[in-house]
């Protein structure tokens, strides 16, 4: 299903004229050099293509034949290589490199020299006559010099042309290999088809080879069957195999807006078709901000991007919205590339999802804080130095299927959320968020009778858990208005305790918060904070032993709606007063 995903994929953008799309045996390379010889063969000038500054130095695209693999052996491309194939340079003192060279000339050759064009004839004159001498001896020593170091592609153009490169003015003499065969597509479903034995290279995978790696390989005996080698065993034709390689690697360019990366999960998603109406929702262009963290020229693209779901909710055009929508989480594994996660369905069904999720993720939040927080956020809030580098293997798919399919959230969240709270002894939005909205989906989905956590502080919310994160934010509170200015507090000492082990703990602070209250010089405040603790304790009959996982969880939320109503009570308080 995924590959025919891709190849749908494909066939839309093939016959979109905005999009340049290759044709089977063809792709775009970029490409830093371009050889310029005469309609006679002798070389004219070397032509350097890169544009920009520093890391954003890019080299133009052209569109050449498709390249071959070549992981041992010689093998030449056709009319584009580096210079050890192309010109016969040796800048890596290799000792086979007549041999490179002699085979680049051989493949023109041998595929090309019987359509007697003029171009390929002047190229293959300027290749029969020592193509390095005859630049060395032109005086371009400078850009030859920096050639011998990179070793790039280079790509040859006849001087005067209309055609910005030789494969321009052959691409209409030379189409695709059409040699029949006796197979079956898995893709197409038609018969007579040659099977491809090994299919492109899939580059843009974050930790994958750099050089392209498989997504459906067979290269040791045991994974064969019935004597089949290789991808004979997943047979897909020549054509199909260039169609969903090509649709994959579009997703995965450098400049893609359909591809975002999530700890060591690349995410590509697209649509059935493209946007026909203003009236419709574009969840395609908007889709990576959902998870992604805005740039910081435009710091409220997320914000902008999930309103615009809400609004499309509420205005009723996504319902309108019926068109097929895809989801492909890759991973790296060795040579291949692994699936993480794959889904599919309607644009409407996806929009109400993630609308679920945000819902879910709402709470309660200083004004510093973002409105949403994308999936990025959420996940390294719960790793070691908030880096994407340290979140634990297989949560960010299992995140994005939790939210596209409406399940539960992973259980490795919550616990590797409260291990980063008790490490830090800190509760910020974000963790009392994915703690609030794992609970809070957990119970909804299964049925469970507590009360389900509110966006804000909820003083009917009788769990022992989230009356004791309460009773301790209470505390603490006493404490730092006891003694203004001091650096740590019964947080910095004693939550990791107080949240696993409540009866080790509570006893000593609340003969501790007399010694507080007694410094208090407002009588007022006081009555206050004594009014606090009873209501909260009310409810508790006496201190638990052990508090498990999931209170734990409740513990941190309650302490964080109690520490947020305090600052809200506070800022009303000075309004009132300045009034």
């Amino acid at each position: 299903m995924i590959l025919q995903a891709l190849y749908e994929y494909y066939q839309r953008k093939a016959v979109d004229p905005n999009n340049l799309i290759p044709k089977q045996g063809w792709e775009f390379k970029e490409i830093p050099y371009i050889i310029v010889i005469s309609e006679n063969g002798g070389f004219v000038e070397i032509q350097e293509t890169t544009e920009g500054e520093g890391r954003k130095r890019r080299a133009r695209k052209f569109l050449v034949p498709q390249s071959v693999k070549r992981t041992v052996g010689i093998k030449a491309y056709l009319l584009w290589d580096n210079i050890e194939y192309a010109l016969g340079a040796n800048p890596r003192k290799r000792d086979d490199v007549t041999k490179r060279h002699n085979a680049f000339k051989d493949r023109i050759n041998n595929e090309l020299g019987g359509l007697n064009l003029p171009s390929v004839n002047a190229l293959l004159n300027f290749l029969n006559n020592d193509p390095v001498a005859q630049i060395t001896n032109s005086g371009s020593t400078d850009i030859w010099n920096q050639m011998l170091e990179e070793n790039p592609f280079i790509v040859f153009k006849i001087d005067g042309y209309s055609h910005s490169t030789i494969c321009d003015d052959i691409i209409s003499h030379y189409p695709p290999d059409t040699i029949g065969g006796d197979g079956i597509c898995l893709i197409t479903g038609k018969s007579g088809v040659e099977i491809a034995r090994l299919h492109p290279d899939i580059k843009g995978v974050r930790g994958a080879n750099t050089k392209g790696a498989a997504l459906v390989s067979f290269n040791l005996s045991p994974f064969n069957s019935y004597n089949k080698s290789q991808n004979y065993n997943a047979p897909i034709s020549e054509e199909a195999a260039f169609t969903y390689t090509t649709a994959l690697n579009i997703l995965l360019g450098k400049d893609s807006q359909n591809k975002t990366t999530v700890a060591d999960t690349t995410i590509v998603f697209w649509a059935g078709k493209n946007q026909e109406t203003d009236n419709e929702y574009d969840l395609e262009s908007e889709f990576k901000w959902f998870i992604t963290d805005p740039p910081k020229d435009d710091p409220d693209r997320g914000v902008k991007a999930v309103k615009g779901l809400y609004d499309s909710i509420n205005t009723g055009r996504l319902s309108r919205s019926e068109e097929r929508f895809y989801v492909l989480g890759l991973a790296p594994n060795a040579a291949r590339i692994s699936v993480r996660f794959f889904r599919q369905g309607t644009i409407t069904e996806f929009g109400e999802k993630i609308k679920l999720h945000f819902d879910d993720f709402d709470i309660i939040r200083s004004p510093q804080d973002p409105e949403y927080l994308s999936l990025y956020r959420i996940l390294t809030a719960t790793a070691l130095q908030y880096k994407n580098d340290n979140v634990p293997p297989n949560l960010a798919g299992a995140m994005v299927e939790s939210i596209l399919d409406g399940s539960p959230y992973p259980m490795t969240l919550l616990q590797q959320c409260i291990r980063r709270i008790r490490a830090e002894q800190h509760v910020t939005r974000t963790r009392a968020a994915i703690l609030k909205a794992t609970i809070n989906r957990f119970n909804r989905i299964h049925n469970q009778p507590e009360k389900e956590i509110t966006m804000a502080l909820d003083p009917t919310n009788t769990n022992t858990g989230y009356r004791l994160g309460r009773l301790f934010a209470v505390l603490e509170k006493i404490q730092e208005e006891a003694n203004p200015g001091i650096n740590a507090t019964i947080r910095d000492r004693f939550y990791g305790a107080a949240s696993t082990s409540p009866v080790a703990v509570f006893s000593q602070l609340l003969k501790l918060k007399n010694h507080h209250l007694a410094k208090l010089d407002n009588p007022g405040r006081k009555v206050n904070f004594e009014k606090m603790l009873g209501e909260i304790m009310s409810e508790i009959s006496e201190f638990p032993a052990h508090l498990t996982l999931q209170d734990q969880a409740y513990f941190s939320v309650g302490y964080y709606h109690q520490r947020q109503d305090f600052f809200i009570s506070k800022k009303s308080e000075n309004e009132s007063t300045e009034a």
